[in-house]
């Protein structure tokens, strides 16, 4: 019950939080306060890659942060990143993860005899992870942010709201009516029976997000790349879960009170922000 009380408490000070951060900071600041949680998401990868010291964990997360405030200063127009090579390269290297990872997922824990013990490979994981995350984020920002400053800040809530919304509805009817597990050695809460219903869950928001676009070519794809982002994003989920398994870790930290730590609350959406921003390049 305690537990619940936090949770609640710290979700009715969050939402309006990042309500505010996503619609009212402008692109300069709303990159900073993104590399900021990129920053405490690698603190908290350091634990998979087998850094237990305070010391190491946070040299990763300074670094890590410093190397994407870098990446930010590099470009002087950040309204023009939807066309920077560079970007576009990095969203690719995550389309290319996180196919990467349903593999990984499925075959778990088989699968770990090919990284669980290389340093290398799973700093290599986290930066795909987050590192495209951070890219989707400000590219999905962008968008016509010249014209209209919250264009971008309306697909990054949709986005959220897709998978966010996907996410309960496949928990609540997975554990309902859930009989074939997705990923039992990952996750045995995880159904094929949820998962759909996720899916339908996306239909149904998609179409309601259609009804305030008035363009037939951008409502034709949404439904189709709202099903693609919400599959992604389970996977997104079971990766961090295969980590945390593989690590003997049960949450990532308990930075949010109640919801344990940045990656618990953020693993669907470093799948489902970058595929998203790919999809919004190629046909939006």
């Amino acid at each position: 019950m305690l537990d619940l009380n936090y949770r609640i408490i710290t979700s009715l000070v969050l939402i309006p939080l990042v309500i505010a951060i996503l619609f009212f900071l402008p692109i300069n600041l709303f990159g900073y306060t993104i590399i900021i949680l990129c920053s405490l998401a690698a603190w908290e990868w350091s634990q998979f890659i087998g850094w237990i010291t305070q010391s190491k964990r946070i040299i990763c997360a300074i670094l890590f942060g410093i190397f994407l405030l870098g990446l930010q200063l590099l470009f002087q127009d950040l309204s023009l990143l939807i066309i920077e090579p560079l970007i576009i390269y990095i969203l690719y290297a995550g389309l290319i993860w996180w196919l990467v990872a349903i593999i990984l997922v499925i075959s778990f824990p088989a699968s770990t005899r090919f990284w669980s013990r290389s340093i290398i490979l799973k700093i290599l994981f986290g930066i795909l992870t987050i590192l495209p995350f951070y890219c989707g984020m400000m590219v999905l920002k962008a968008i016509n942010y010249n014209i209209n400053n919250f264009t971008g800040s309306w697909w990054i809530f949709y986005v959220m709201l897709l998978v966010w919304s996907s996410d309960t509805s496949a928990y609540f009817f997975g554990y309902l009516f859930g009989k074939h597990q997705l990923a039992s050695k990952v996750s045995p809460g995880k159904t094929l029976e949820g998962m759909i219903c996720g899916m339908l869950t996306s239909v149904i928001v998609s179409l309601l997000f259609s009804l305030f676009i008035n363009n037939l070519l951008i409502s034709k794809n949404l439904i189709f790349c709202s099903i693609i982002v919400v599959i992604i994003s389970i996977f997104g989920d079971l990766t961090e879960s295969m980590f945390k398994r593989q690590s003997g870790i049960k949450d990532s930290s308990q930075l949010i009170p109640g919801h344990g730590g940045v990656l618990d609350r953020i693993d669907s959406l470093t799948a489902a922000i970058p595929i998203f921003a790919e999809f919004n390049l190629l046909f939006f």
